[in-house]
């Protein structure tokens, strides 16, 4: 059995999964069926305890004294779907998953033996969670461990996958009838996500969406769009040794200096905060990251800060790694023209991934790619995109760790 951390994953020995999210409240789990661009097709790839069963995908109920699960067959899910998400969000409205520790079982759903297990970290305010995803790479069926709340419930999740929701009004109580005839009350209140608005019929699968799938650097410098993920495999063997991350950006406007500075945050198992790298702590965990040096301009040709990170000297608990720009001269990323990051080969300048932050917000903090160690020891690089309000990398702690 395998105790799974944030954003590891594990293959699939089996057709036929079942994920049960068990906590010390009643939850809610559901399951959506996702394509390639990460969306659901339309309201029948939203499954819940209303709506049962779907192509490939079923709910089963605990009946309130056994956790709720989501059971896939591999074998049956319909061409075009890439990924099936296992949400959880508490029966009771309102309630948050502060205090309450759900942790999710994957097993074989023939025989009930568990395959893996994981227990998000630090939940707090949130009031709905996808916690697993069961996914498809490169023609075999993976589990990867997630652990993302959301703090507007499971419609904040609905949405994200595509899903329009309708939010019921509160509705005046009804005059009362002369003699009402008793209904029987459900057993559960239903979610917020009432009907989904089918997009147009998709095109027959071709070349992934942008910002979908995972890929590895076997034909060389990949091109990441937000949200999507590359292995840092290359002839199939896990690239343990030294990269740099070099992060760069432009004024807006002309003659106006913008001073933005790189970090890298290091996280642990559970998201706990190891150390972070700046401006003003060049070197961290015994030199297995290092920082070189502030820029307060923008100026110049090229990056304008490098992170080397050394994969293979990180100590065995540092499991994730946030790398983040903020401004601290306290203008906004829409002042800021041409930002990216990019990982290169340390040992021969290569490059390997490039990020390309072709939109900004009104914000001075930006999350612009994470590097996760699989399971299976190799590390995975996702661009992110995301923005944050902080001038300074101790603002982008909690949040970086929420992103993991």
């Amino acid at each position: 059995m395998t105790a799974m951390t944030p954003g590891s994953n594990i293959p699939l020995p089996v057709t036929r999964v079942a994920v049960d999210v068990a906590a010390p409240v009643r939850l809610d789990v559901s399951g959506l069926l996702l394509t390639a661009d990460g969306k659901v097709r339309s309201d029948d790839d939203f499954i819940f305890y209303n709506q049962p069963s779907g192509p490939g995908v079923t709910y089963r109920s605990g009946g309130g004294t056994a956790p709720d699960a989501i059971i896939v067959d591999t074998a049956a899910v319909p061409p075009g779907i890439e990924k099936i998400v296992v949400t959880a969000s508490p029966d009771a409205p309102g309630q948050t998953f502060q205090g309450v520790e759900p942790t999710a079982t994957i097993r074989n759903a023939d025989d009930g033996s568990v395959l893996a297990t994981f227990t998000p970290p630090q939940l707090g305010t949130e009031t709905a969670l996808v916690v697993v995803e069961v996914y498809l790479r490169g023609g075999a069926w993976k589990a990867r461990a997630v652990g993302q709340g959301y703090a507007n419930g499971l419609a904040g999740i609905a949405t994200d996958f595509g899903v329009s929701v309708d939010e019921e009004p509160a509705q005046a109580a009804p005059a009362p009838a002369p003699t009402p005839a008793p209904a029987p009350a459900p057993a559960q209140a239903p979610p917020p996500v009432t009907r989904a608005t089918p997009p147009a019929p998709p095109a027959p699968p071709a070349a992934p969406a942008p910002g979908a799938g995972k890929i590895n650097l076997d034909k060389g410098r990949v091109n990441l769009q937000k949200n999507q993920t590359v292995s840092l495999v290359k002839g199939g063997r896990p690239l343990l040794s030294q990269v740099k991350m070099g992060l760069g950006w432009e004024p807006a406007f002309r003659g106006k200096d913008i001073d933005l500075d790189a970090s890298v945050i290091a996280y642990g198992p559970q998201r706990n905060h190891l150390d972070s790298c700046y401006f003003g702590k060049l070197s961290i965990l015994n030199g297995a990251i290092k920082h070189s040096g502030d820029n307060l301009t923008g100026e110049g040709a090229g990056d304008d800060e490098v992170i080397v990170v050394d994969l293979g000297r990180l100590p065995a608990d540092a499991t994730g790694l946030v790398f983040t720009v903020n401004s601290f001269s306290g203008q906004k990323f829409t002042e800021v023209a041409k930002a990216y990051c990019r990982l290169m080969d340390a040992a021969t300048g290569e490059e390997l991934v490039r990020f390309d932050l072709t939109s900004a917000e009104p914000q001075t903090g930006v999350m612009m790619a994470k590097l996760i160690k699989q399971f299976s020891g190799e590390w995975e690089m996702t661009a992110m995109g995301e923005f944050v309000k902080s001038r300074t990398v101790r603002g982008m702690v909690k949040p970086a760790a929420q992103a993991l």
